[in-house]
């Protein structure tokens, strides 16, 4: 069978899923349908927002499925009728064993690590909060248990010291794309491979991130709070709690920092008042440098035009 009548649906909703399906169009696949996230009210206008996969999809006349419930009658139906060979998911939900048995030729997915490590919803977060140098893409198929599935192919990516999770995700989004083209043609041709996920080995896991996930611990030495920051940056973003010299405390963010090292034996948090504009504390091994930050009420802003307009003098992190 050739790709143009190999007949593949595609599901995914946010931007690092809509690349894939952009060169899976580009690459001339035939696209029978795409799933996506129903659309979301957002703004202050409350709006209802399509997903970056939808507007794609639109743009390039594709039939569009927004199931709200994935074992709804009616969507299976409609799936149903879009006769797949093939389901390729990217950046969406569990599916249930109903969608994912469909097709002939299997449900594949992608996934932002170097399974089975970092198996899980934030991956590309993770391996950046954990100070990991090395992570990667994996296709692989899907089974009842998340993440667990045959692996297809896998490619290694490297993480730089100064990379935040922006940086990677962009990085992986791109090679990510490039990875399921690669196994879809594999699958047409006959050529591919899988392999089962190694047992009884240890491994991360890259659970979804919460609030309380996010706040920096003081306590830790310095290239971990580095770590931290930059694994949550630009979202949902780093956050700790700053008391005012006239005890009124809220909620700060922190997108962006550096570091150096330096012999102490810190207990707690000290701000440094050596300049009228930097940022600076110190904390056990070193020295964190604040770049960018956000205080309630106000936008993003780096370190040397919030200081013009306000003084640090008298906080202190709780």
């Amino acid at each position: 069978m050739n790709k143009e009548n190999f007949r593949i649906v595609f599901m995914g909703t946010p931007e690092f899923a809509q690349e894939s399906l952009k060169m899976i169009v580009e690459e001339g696949f035939n696209v029978a349908g795409v799933v996506t996230a129903p659309d979301k009210p957002s703004g202050r206008g409350r709006k209802l927002q399509q997903s970056a996969v939808k507007k794609f999809a639109l743009e390039n006349d594709l039939p569009v499925l927004q199931p709200s419930n994935l074992k709804d009658p009616d969507f299976l139906s409609s799936l149903m009728n879009l006769k797949a060979d093939l389901i390729a998911v990217v950046a969406f939900r569990m599916l249930p064993e109903v969608v994912w048995s469909m097709p002939q030729q299997g449900t594949i997915n992608l996934h932002a690590s170097l399974l089975p490590d970092y198996r899980g919803a934030a991956p590309i977060n993770r391996v950046i909060m954990n100070g990991e140098k090395k992570t990667g893409i994996t296709t692989f198929f899907i089974e009842k248990e998340i993440d667990t599935g045959n692996i297809l192919l896998q490619e290694a990516v490297d993480i730089s010291e100064t990379m935040n999770a922006s940086d990677l995700h962009d990085s992986l989004m791109r090679k990510g794309a490039s990875l399921l083209v690669k196994t879809i043609e594999e699958i047409i041709s006959g050529e591919i491979k899988s392999v089962p996920q190694e047992k009884n080995i240890r491994y991360n896991l890259a659970p979804k991130i919460y609030p309380e996930d996010c706040e920096i611990a003081w306590k830790n030495d310095v290239k971990s709070i580095y770590n931290h920051i930059r694994g949550l940056s630009p979202y949902p973003g780093a956050w700790t709690m700053i008391q005012t010299e006239n005890d009124e405390s809220f909620t700060l963010k922190i997108f962006s920092a550096e570091y150096s090292r330096k012999s102490n034996d810190i207990l707690e948090p000290i701000i440094l008042n050596d300049s009228s504009l930097s940022f600076k504390v110190e904390v056990s091994g070193g020295v964190l440098n604040i770049l960018e930050l956000q205080v309630p009420g106000k936008r993003k802003m780096k370190i040397q035009e919030f200081l013009r307009g306000n003084s640090i003098e008298g906080w202190k992190l709780l």
